[in-house]
């Protein structure tokens, strides 16, 4: 009974040596450069690499082609949350509670941004705010308590400019 073979040599391995200018195309007319015989993985998969597009769609995804940007590793990229004013006043019970000095509502690690008036008084407790958010719940006559991480690294600040 014959043994089973396991493992195949590539092509590319087996043909080397000597008057061996065919590589397996038959005729040696354009086949005798290394040119013709076309590249091995990711070969090819260059700028306009339309003949590999779908083998790279799949095993790379959609990020493969056009340009991401590059960003200094000094530079931190903002991934705070960031939600605004008037997503908060759309959807005030998913987000807090009714209370007698108004609606309490807590969102720490988020940004509350927005310059819409609001109609309801809000005390919303959150990690950062922007001005014409702040400004907007005051005039409504709520306020915005930011985290204490925050103020504190404002008065570093302050003390270095001093």
């Amino acid at each position: 009974m014959p043994l089973k073979k396991t493992h195949k040599r590539k092509k590319k391995i087996r043909m080397r040596g000597r008057k061996m200018g065919t590589h397996g195309w038959g005729a040696r007319k354009k086949h005798k450069k290394s040119g013709h015989r076309g590249g091995t993985g990711m070969a090819g998969t260059g700028k306009r690499a339309d003949q590999k597009k779908t083998l790279i769609l799949k095993l790379y995804g959609n990020n493969y082609f056009g340009k991401q940007g590059i960003t200094s590793r000094g530079t931190k990229r903002d991934k705070r949350d960031r939600i605004n004013l008037k997503q908060i006043e759309s959807n005030l019970k998913k987000y807090g509670k009714k209370t007698a000095n108004g609606w309490e509502i807590n969102l720490e690690g988020y940004k509350i941004l927005g310059n819409e008036a609001v109609k309801n008084k809000l005390i919303i407790k959150a990690e950062d705010t922007s001005k014409t958010a702040l400004e907007a719940v005051k005039k409504a006559g709520g306020k915005i308590i930011v985290s204490e991480k925050k103020t504190k690294k404002i008065d570093k600040n302050e003390e270095v400019k001093k």
